[in-house]
């Protein structure tokens, strides 16, 4: 499944801007790192909601959907799909629950084997963008600053591109492009930082009724 692949195996992703209606000026890698440190040093919680998009290498849309985000650093977050499927991912940090409503299936699985390369693992970490991506190209366009990452390590990395649009302490946009060119792009809406979360919000309890499946006993899952 697409989704899951996506979120499990974290959001971003190639963006696209009506370039006549933004002013764009190029500005210095120093500056897009300190615009990046100031997003990510206090960031301890994000609640938004987002819309996706997917596409593959020749640019064809596969699928889109959207959703809600809770997310608390580190390694904690709540990734619910509302359209146009129902799928909730949740996360405690050590375990991965992943609900389908259309299947009434839970399938429980180790977070740290199941998030890696993920927008999930990345916006949730503590350090994954700043330790594991440089910043390839930056630029200015309009209120916002578009910055461009590419992995320190080619070969353990599963993308080739992240690109993070920030306005201030905002992030208005995510995407990330593997190294088959698939694309998928987030754009986030309601976006609100260092709000008061529950842990509750990061344990799931399956339905009564669904079938469960729990991977967290099995090798690699």
């Amino acid at each position: 499944m697409r989704k899951r692949s996506f979120v499990v195996a974290v959001v971003s992703l190639c963006l696209s801007f009506n370039n006549s209606l933004m002013a764009q000026s190029v500005i210095t890698t120093d500056s897009g790192y300190s615009q990046l440190d100031r997003f990510l040093n206090s960031l301890e919680t994000i609640q938004a909601g987002f819309s996706q998009v997917v596409k593959d290498a020749r640019d064809q849309e596969l699928e889109r959907s959207e959703g809600n985000l809770l997310i608390k650093r580190p390694g904690k977050f709540r990734w619910e799909y509302t359209k146009p499927n129902e799928q909730t991912l949740v996360s405690d940090g050590q375990r991965l629950w992943i609900y389908d409503a259309e299947l009434q299936q839970v399938t429980i699985n180790r977070a740290d084997t199941s998030l890696v390369g993920t927008p999930a693992i990345l916006l949730s970490g503590k350090d994954e963008l700043r330790a594991n991506f440089e910043i390839e190209h930056v630029e200015q366009r309009a209120q916002s600053t578009v910055i461009n990452l590419a992995p320190k390590s080619v070969s353990s990395s599963d993308f080739k591109l992240i690109q993070v649009v920030l306005s201030g302490e905002q992030l208005m946009s995510m995407s990330l492009t593997d190294k088959l060119g698939q694309t998928s792009s987030l754009q986030f809406t309601r976006f609100k930082r260092n709000l008061t979360v529950p842990e509750s919000r990061f344990v799931f309890t399956p339905p009564k009724g669904v079938d469960l499946v729990d991977n967290t006993h099995k090798p690699g899952k």
